[in-house]
C-alpha cells in the first residue's frame, strides 16, 4: 500500500496495523513483566490509536543486564565491523523511511514533511557515525627515548538514552549512533507519548546485524521506567534531552553511581535581525525558527530581537507569513501541526493567558484551536507578542509552543545585551549583510551554536549543545563520539 493510501485508510479508520507493542530486549520483543499497558495518542485527533508496554523497574533491569552482558563482545568487535552494521542500518532506514515518517508524524503530531526530514536526518546520523567508528584513535606521548607512552580510547560501557517526545527518531539517532560507533551498548527509554519509532529503530538495528543485547528499548512513564534506568548501577553514561528540572534529577541520580551525563535542556533562543538584513529571508527564518513542530523545539527561535529601524517592516512580513500557515492534522501535510499532548496544550494556553492577564496583547493568535476539517485535536494558534520587556515571563520562560516574543534593540550592542538576558544559552540566530557584525555577535552572544543567515543551519557534522540552564556536553559531530569513550593512558619503561 502506498503512503498516501495508508494515510487515507488511517484517517478513515483510526487504525494502523503492525505497530510494536512490547519492549525490545536482547534482540527480541519482550512483554512487560507486570502485563501493564498504556495508550499512545494521535495529537491531531486527540484520540488514542495504539497500546504499548508500560514498563517498570524489573523491565529496566532486564534491559540493562542484557546490555551489560553484551558490552564486552560489542566493545571488542572490530571498529570497521561496527561501522558496517551502522551503515546497513542507515540503508535500511532509508528503505523504510516512508513507514517511519508516517508513524513519527502520527505519534508526535508533527507535519508529515517534517517527519520525513527527521527520518532522513536519522539515516544520515547512522551513516556519519558508521564512518567515524574506525577513526577512533589514541595518542602517543613524548616522555623520552627510554619510555613508550600512549593512550587507548575505550567504550565507557552501558549507556542510557532518555529520548524526548518532540524529535523522537532524530534525537535517538544522534545519541545512539555515536554510542554504538564507540563500542558502547544502549538502553533507550522513549517518551511515554511517542514510543513507537524508537521501538521500530531497535528492531531495525537488530535486523541490520546488531548483536543481541547491544540496543534495548524499554517503554513506560518517566517515574516508572526512566527513573530506575538513570539510577541503575550498571549504567555508566546517560544522554538526556528534556526539561531543566528533570535534567537536574538525572544529574543527581547519576552522581550516586558516578556516571557521566550529557544534558540537552531547554532554550529561549534569540533570533537577531539587524537593520541591514534581507528582511524577506529573515522573515522566512523567523517562521521556521518558531513554528516548526508547532514551536516544540528546544532550539526554537522563540525570541525575535530586531533593530528598531527594521522592526515595523519585518513584523509586517512575519505576520503575513503567519496568516498563511495552515493548521491541520500532520498526515495532511499541514504547515502547523498540533501540540503533542492535551496536558502540554493546557500548559501553553496557561502561559499565554497569564501574559494577557499581565496586560500583554498578542498581535496575532493567542488561543487554543482545532483542526478545521475535523473540529478535533490539540492545536494552538501561531502567536506573536510584540515589544515585550526583557523581564517579562514571555521572554524569560520557555513556553515550548508556537509563541514568539518580539524584543526591540537600539543597536548591535543592545541586541547582544538582550540576547544574553535569559538563563538559557542553547542557540542563537543572526540575520545581517554585515559579516563583521555577525561574527562579533557570534562571539559575544552566549550560545552553544550560532546560525548566521539561516536558522537551523548545519547538520549532523556540527556539534550541538547548550550552556548555563540549557545544559552541557555536545552531541552531533565528532565531539559526540568522545562522550562515549574513556581514555586509558599507558607509560612503559623500555630502555
Amino acid at each position: 500500500m502506498s503512503t498516501d493510501a495508508a494515510i487515507r485508510d488511517y484517517l478513515a479508520t483510526g487504525a494502523l496495523p503492525a505497530l510494536p507493542a512490547d519492549h525490545f530486549i536482547a534482540g527480541a520483543w519482550a512483554a512487560p513483566t507486570a502485563n501493564a499497558r498504556m495508550e499512545t495518542f494521535d495529537p491531531g485527533l486527540g484520540k488514542p490509536f495504539h497500546e504499548f508496554a508500560a514498563g517498570n523497574e524489573e523491565d529496566v533491569d532486564r534491559a540493562v543486564m542484557s546490555a551489560d552482558g553484551a558490552q564486552d563482545g560489542w566493545g571488542r568487535t572490530k571498529a570497521g565491523a561496527r561501522g558496517a552494521i551502522l551503515m546497513r542500518a542507515a540503508a535500511l532506514l532509508r528503505e523504510e523511511a516512508a513507514r517511519f515518517a508516517f508513524v513519527e508524524s502520527l505519534d508526535s503530531g508533527k507535519p508529515l514533511q517534517e517527519a520525513e526530514g527527521d527520518v532522513a536526518g536519522a539515516a544520515r546520523a547512522f551513516e556519519y557515525y558508521a564512518g567515524a567508528a574506525d577513526k577512533i584513535e589514541g595518542d602517543t606521548f613524548p616522555i623520552g627515548d627510554a619510555y613508550l607512552g600512549y593512550s587507548h580510547p575505550e567504550p565507557v560501557g552501558v549507556t542510557a538514552h532518555i529520548i524526548p517526545w518532540n524529535f523522537p527518531i532524530s534525537t535517538a539517532a544522534r545519541g545512539i549512533a555515536p554510542a554504538l560507533a564507540a563500542g558502547c551498548t544502549v538502553v533507550a527509554k522513549p517518551a511515554e507519548t511517542t514510543p513507537l519509532t524508537m521501538l521500530m529503530l531497535g528492531d531495525l538495528l537488530h535486523r541490520a546485524g546488531l548483536p543481541e543485547g547491544v540496543c534495548n528499548v524499554v517503554t513506560g512513564t518517566g517515574p516508572a521506567a526512566g527513573a530506575p534506568l538513570v539510577a541503575h548501577p550498571r549504567v555508566r553514561h546517560i544522554t538526556f534531552t528534556g526539561s531543566v528540572p528533570t535534567g537536574q534529577g538525572v544529574m543527581q541520580a547519576a552522581s550516586r553511581n558516578v556516571a557521566s551525563v550529557i544534558l540537552e535542556l531547554g532554550g529561549k533562543s534569540p533570533l537577531i535581525v539587524l537593520k541591514d538584513a534581507d528582511l524577506d529571508a529573515a522573515a522566512d527564518g523567523v517562521i521556521g525558527a518558531i513554528y516548526e513542530n508547532a514551536g516544540q523545539v528546544c532550539s526554537a527561535g522563540s525570541r525575535l530581537i530586531v533593530e528598531r529601524a527594521a522592526h515595523d517592516a519585518l513584523l509586517d512580513k512575519v505576520i503575513a507569513r503567519v496568516k498563511a500557515l495552515k493548521i491541520g492534522h500532520g498526515l495532511r501535510r499541514s504547515t502547523l501541526g498540533p501540540l503533542n499532548s492535551e496536558p502540554h496544550l493546557q500548559r501553553v494556553a496557561a502561559k499565554v493567558a497569564a501574559a494577557k492577564a499581565r496586560g500583554l496583547s498578542p498581535v496575532i493568535g493567542g488561543a487554543a484551536a482545532v483542526d478545521p476539517e475535523t473540529g478535533a485535536g490539540w492545536f494552538f494558534e501561531p502567536t506573536i507578542f510584540d515589544d515585550v520587556a526583557l523581564d517579562d515571563l514571555v521572554v524569560q520562560d520557555e513556553i515550548f509552543g508556537p509563541v514568539l516574543a518580539v524584543q526591540i534593540a537600539e543597536d548591535v550592542e543592545d541586541a547582544a545585551r538582550l540576547a544574553n538576558g535569559t538563563d538559557y544559552a542553547l542557540v542563537a540566530g543572526i540575520y545581517t549583510r554585515d559579516f563583521a557584525a555577525a561574527h562579533r555577535l557570534a562571539r559575544d552572544v552566549d550560545a552553544g551554536q550560532v546560525y548566521i543567515n539561516e536558522y537551523f543551519a548545519g547538520g549532523i557534522e556540527v556539534p550541538f549543545g547548550g550552556n548555563r540552564q540549557s545544559g552541557f556536553g555536545r552531541e552531533k559531530g565528532l565531539a559526540a563520539v568522545h562522550n562515549y569513550l574513556r581514555v586509558k593512558s599507558v607509560a612503559a619503561k623500555i630502555g
